[in-house]
């Protein structure tokens, strides 16, 4: 079969809400139907999002799909991948697929539900795959709509409150990267919005590219998101339910860690090395921060929430690293920060997929109200206690190799900020172990009324997140050629 001449970005990008299009004129009465509707469609934007590495993913930027849109200024519909952006279309399309699966119980206004979580879909697709700010800017800001709703309707307690932080917080973010994109636009020459040349060409220099590089900076920061612009996400997570904490999690953040490493480390990469060590400082503080405060948590979700915080800190720390030098070393732990972004979406999305199972059996997240569970729900406890093992780090298991690579390029640049930052790893060790102690071990109460075990449903969704845990963690290389085979041309 000849792929060439299909085009499969545009189509795995525009499938889900083609779906939820198709859903909202079918309007089936029957929960069953929608969500048959709305998991097929996830299903099917996941072969297409396979198709796409079986046509082959280049070192560089390949498979472009491109027409003009608004050729006064230069705006075109730009598609197109790399070993950077296709992990991350991977994953989006997996964790769309097995949150749908993991929420079919979700019974109040399913119809709109799914097309939100579908909408969502393409948008953040859509991030991945632009190759223009416009475009980028476009799908940016429609992630913020379909979050913001799955939140504030289908969310807990004070899910309204969430849902409003998390839309303030993005929305600032989302502001200064609009003047951003207008730096970045104004300031080349020729004038363009198409991310291949500004990538290829940085010319951007002096004032303009510092200016430029702090609006990108903060723009990122708040969506990825790092200390102090983190306040939002604990609330968020905590408040939506699982599946949107999972998707929260798994994939939105990562399009501020993607615009990261697409963005100042490409396109303004001077300013970047002149204000990395600022940037490192600041990664440590959120690795320290997160791990720190989520070790306080008694609530399991929202000590999850912070772990999160933890992670990203390692994460951006490995891309300021890779902005700081331009030995080997960077290249290593940008090789890392990029399996980071894959690993955490796996790990800490099926891990607040399991917090919400607990919460469905037991009625509550907190810690001190559980006790003994492992006894009443051994898979559940199971498949909990190797994410939980996975998030700490442990070898063998997906952050492993990504977190190894990022203190190995870190250590020979920066070896006092490796070894402060690395003081994450036992305290996220503490945390993991007193929450498996207190909630899976002991005694069950005399009291409690079992629930069954992970049900089919529940199965489905988490079980290919635990293999894909291990796999990632015993064979990175599945990832990391193709992240290599990309990252050795930004001439680190």
């Amino acid at each position: 079969m000849d792929l060439s001449a299909i085009p499969l970005l545009s189509i795995t990008t525009f499938l889900p809400i083609l779906g939820a299009i198709f859903l909202l004129l079918l309007r089936p009465e029957k929960t069953k139907t929608a969500y048959a509707i709305g998991i097929t469609t996830t299903a099917l934007t996941l072969l297409s999002a396979i198709l796409i590495w079986v046509r082959g993913i280049g070192p560089g930027i390949s498979q472009v799909e491109e027409f003009s849109w608004i050729p006064s200024i230069d705006i075109a519909y730009r598609l197109g991948v790399d070993g950077i952006s296709y992990p991350l279309v991977l994953l989006t399309a997996v964790l769309f697929l097995t949150s749908l699966i993991f929420s079919s119980k979700i019974k109040d206004n399913a119809n709109i539900f799914i097309e939100l979580v579908l909408l969502l879909e393409t948008a953040c697709l859509g991030v991945f795959l632009s190759l223009d700010l416009f475009l980028f800017y476009v799908f940016f800001e429609i992630t913020l709509v379909g979050m913001y709703f799955i939140i504030a309707k289908w969310g807990h307690e004070h899910r309204r409150k969430a849902a409003l932080t998390f839309f303030i917080y993005t929305l600032v973010g989302s502001l200064f990267l609009l003047l951003a994109f207008l730096g970045l636009y104004l300031f080349s020459s020729p004038n363009t919005f198409d991310m291949q040349q500004l990538i290829a060409n940085p010319q951007i220099t002096g004032m303009a590219a510092t200016l430029t590089f702090w609006g990108l900076f903060i723009a990122f920061a708040i969506k990825t998101p790092l200390f102090p612009f983190h306040t939002w996400l604990p609330l968020a997570h905590t408040e939506a339910p699982a599946a949107g904490s999972a998707i929260l999690a798994g994939v939105l953040l990562k399009l501020g860690t993607y615009g990261f490493i697409r963005f100042p480390l490409q396109m303004t990469p001077d300013a970047f090395r002149e204000f990395a060590p600022y940037i490192i400082v600041i990664a440590v503080i959120t690795a320290l921060y997160g791990a720190f405060v989520a070790l306080a948590q008694t609530d399991i979700k929202r000590m999850v929430a912070y772990t999160s915080v933890n992670h990203m800190g390692y994460l951006v720390f490995g891309v300021a690293i890779a902005a700081a030098t331009t030995t080997a070393s960077g290249m290593i732990a940008l090789d890392g920060a990029v399996l980071q972004m894959i690993s955490h979406g796996v790990v800490t999305g099926v891990l607040f997929l399991l917090v919400g199972a607990l919460q469905d059996r037991t009625k509550t997240r907190d810690m001190d109200q559980m006790s003994g569970l492992l006894r009443a729900y051994p898979l559940l406890s199971g498949m909990f206690i190797v994410a939980a093992f996975a998030s700490l780090g442990l070898p063998g298991l997906a952050h492993f190799p990504a977190e190894f690579q990022i203190f190995l390029g870190g250590f020979d640049v920066y070896p006092v900020a490796v070894g402060f930052i690395i003081i994450g790893l036992p305290l996220t060790t503490a945390l993991y172990l007193r929450a498996i102690q207190k909630v899976f071990l002991g005694t069950l109460p005399k009291a409690y009324t079992p629930q069954p075990d992970l049900d089919r449903r529940e199965l489905w969704a988490i079980v290919p997140l635990i293999a894909a845990t291990v796999i990632i963690g015993v064979y990175p290389d599945s990832l990391l050629s193709i992240i290599h085979a990309t990252t050795k041309l930004f001439g680190l």
